[in-house]
C-alpha cells in the first residue's frame, strides 16, 4: 500500500501516538494501536514502536517519525582496549544479534555478563540506557562503561540527574522518570532482568521506544512466574549457560555440602510447642500456607484475635529456633577453623542473626542498614584480605563482586532456588586457583530440612 498522505508517529508519555494518514485509514490495523477515547487519539504502548515501523516498511505504508529521539545512524563507540571475549561471550552476542537484537542472556555470576553487554553496545552503536537494581550496581556500571568507551556517561538516580547518550540508572529511577527518557534511547539493557516483571518496574520496558533490548541475569525464574512476561518486555531467552557447563575453565571448581545439626533438648521442646500452636491455628482457620496467598491469609486472620496473635508469635519463635540453633554456632566455629586463612561469606535469613554473629565473633557485617560508604569500605577490605570473614543477610545475594571469597556458609535462608544459586554464585568467580565450597547448615528435625530440599532443586547442587 502506498499513499501521499503519510501517517505520523510521535512519542507521548510512554506511548506512540499515530495520527494523520489517508482518509479512512484503519490505525488499529497497526501492531498494538488502540483508540483512546480520553483524548480521541490512536496510540500504542511505546514498546510497540518497532513493530509499527516494521509493519509500515513491510506493507509500504508511508510514515513520518517524530517519535524517535535519537539519530538512526551508528554512534561510533569503540572499545578503548582490545580484549578477546570468551567463547560463551562471543556466542551470546552473536546469538542475540542474529535473533533480532532482542532477548535475554542467562549466564552464571562471574562469567562476564557485563562484557557481553559492552560488546552489544559497541555492535548496535545507538544511544543506550542501562537499568540496574541498586545504586551500587549503577555506580559499578558507570565505571565499566566509562573505562570501556572513554565517553561521558550519564547517571539517573542516587542524587544524579544527567542524561547522556549512554546513561545508567536504577529500576526505581527509570520508572519515576520514564516520560523524560522513554523516547531517547535505541538500546535498553536490563541488568538482573528478573526484577523487571514487577508491576511498576515493567513500565520501563513498556513505555520505551527502544527497538533493541538486552536482558542479563543468572537466574531468570521467579517464584510468581513473572519471567513469562520477559519475552514481551525484552525478548525471549536467546542464550543460556549454566554453572555446571562453565565451572573449571571460566568459573572456580566447587563443591556443595549439607551439614546437619541437632537441636538441644530444650530447643527441641520449645520448637515442638511453638510449631504445634501455630499449626493448630492455621488448621482451625482452614489456611494452607503453601497455597495461593496463604501467608497473607494467615497474617489477616492472626491480626483479628488474641489466639491469632499468639499463633503468629509462635510461628516467629519456631523460625528463630531453626535459624539460630546453638548447634549452628558450634558448626560455624568449626567450619571457620577448618578454612582459616580463606575468605568466607556467612549468609543468614535475618538481620538479628547477622548482628549476633558479628558481636560473637567480632567480624564485619553488611545488611540493608549498612551505609553505602561503610559497605564499600568493608568489601574493599574483604577483597584485600584485611578482613577474612564477612556476614550478611540477603543484600549480597546478587550484584556484588567478591572474587576473593572461596567459602560460603548458609546458616539460614529462604526456600527459593534463585537465592541458593545466587549465594553459590558469590563464591564462583575465578580468583587464582581457588577451590570453592558452599556449606548449608540445617537444623535436623525442623521444617528447615524441607526448605533446604526445595532450594537445592537445581542441577548446580546435584
Amino acid at each position: 500500500m502506498s499513499t501521499d498522505a503519510p501517517i505520523a508517529l510521535s512519542y507521548d508519555r510512554g506511548t506512540v501516538l499515530v495520527a494523520q494518514g489517508p482518509p479512512g485509514f484503519d490505525f488499529t490495523a497497526l501492531p498494538g494501536v488502540l483508540f483512546d477515547p480520553r483524548t480521541s487519539t490512536h496510540r500504542a504502548q511505546a514498546r510497540h514502536y518497532r513493530a509499527i515501523v516494521e509493519h509500515c516498511l513491510r506493507e509500504k505504508i508511508a510514515y513520518t517519525d517524530a517519535a524517535r529521539g535519537w539519530e538512526n545512524k551508528p554512534a561510533g563507540w569503540k572499545l578503548q582496549a582490545a580484549r578477546e571475549p570468551y567463547p560463551h561471550q562471543a556466542e551470546a552476542v552473536a546469538t542475540w544479534w542474529q535473533t533480532g537484537r532482542r532477548g535475554t542472556v542467562v549466564l552464571p555470576t562471574g562469567t562476564g555478563k557485563t562484557f557481553v553487554a559492552v560488546l552489544c553496545m559497541e555492535k548496535v552503536s545507538r544511544p543506550a540506557l542501562i537499568v540496574t537494581p541498586t545504586i551500587d550496581l549503577m555506580n559499578q556500571w558507570y565505571g565499566v562503561i566509562k573505562d570501556s568507551f572513554g565517553v561521558e556517561v550519564g547517571l539517573l538516580g542516587g542524587g544524579y540527574y544527567d542524561f547522556q547518550p549512554i546513561t545508567v540508572t536504577t529500576y526505581d529511577s527509570a520508572y519515576i522518570h520514564l516520560e523524560r527518557w522513554g523516547g531517547k534511547y535505541g538500546l535498553l539493557i536490563f541488568d538482573e532482568v528478573h526484577h523487571l516483571p514487577g508491576p511498576t518496574y515493567a513500565m520501563a520496558a513498556i513505555g520505551s521506544l527502544a527497538p533493541f533490548r538486552l536482558g542479563l541475569t543468572a537466574t531468570p525464574e521467579r517464584a510468581d512466574g513473572g519471567e513469562l512476561a520477559l519475552p514481551e518486555l525484552v525478548g525471549p531467552i536467546v542464550y543460556r549457560k549454566e554453572i555446571t557447563e562453565l565451572s573449571g575453565e571460566y568459573l572456580a571448581e566447587y563443591r556443595t555440602k549439607r551439614v546437619y545439626v541437632d537441636l538441644t533438648p530444650e530447643e527441641e521442646d520449645a520448637y515442638r510447642k511453638a510449631r504445634e500452636e501455630y499449626r493448630r491455628f492455621v488448621a482451625e482457620r482452614g489456611i494452607s500456607l503453601g497455597g495461593p496467598n496463604g501467608w497473607q491469609k494467615f497474617i489477616f486472620e492472626a491480626s483479628r484475635t488474641p489466639d491469632g496473635v499468639a499463633a503468629l508469635r509462635a510461628y516467629r519463635e519456631q523460625k528463630r529456633i531453626e535459624r539460630s540453633a546453638s548447634g549452628k554456632f558450634t558448626t560455624l566455629e568449626k567450619l571457620l577453623r577448618d578454612h582459616a586463612g580463606e575468605r568466607a561469606l556467612i549468609f543468614t535469613a535475618d538481620n538479628a542473626t547477622v548482628y549476633e554473629i558479628a558481636r560473637r565473633y567480632l567480624v564485619p557485617a553488611i545488611t540493608h542498614q549498612t551505609k553505602i560508604k561503610e559497605r564499600k569500605q568493608i568489601l574493599e577490605r574483604f577483597h584485600s584480605g584485611e578482613y577474612s570473614i564477612l556476614v550478611t543477610s540477603q543484600v549480597l545475594n546478587e550484584g556484588v563482586d567478591v572474587p576473593a571469597a572461596s567459602v560460603g556458609i548458609v546458616l539460614s535462608g529462604s526456600g527459593t532456588i534463585k537465592e541458593n544459586v545466587q549465594r553459590l554464585g558469590r563464591i564462583l568467580r575465578k580468583y587464582g586457583d581457588k577451590q570453592a565450597v558452599l556449606y548449608e547448615v540445617v537444623a535436623k528435625g525442623t521444617a528447615e530440612e524441607f526448605t533446604s530440599d526445595r532450594r537445592r532443586q537445581h542441577h548446580a547442587f546435584q
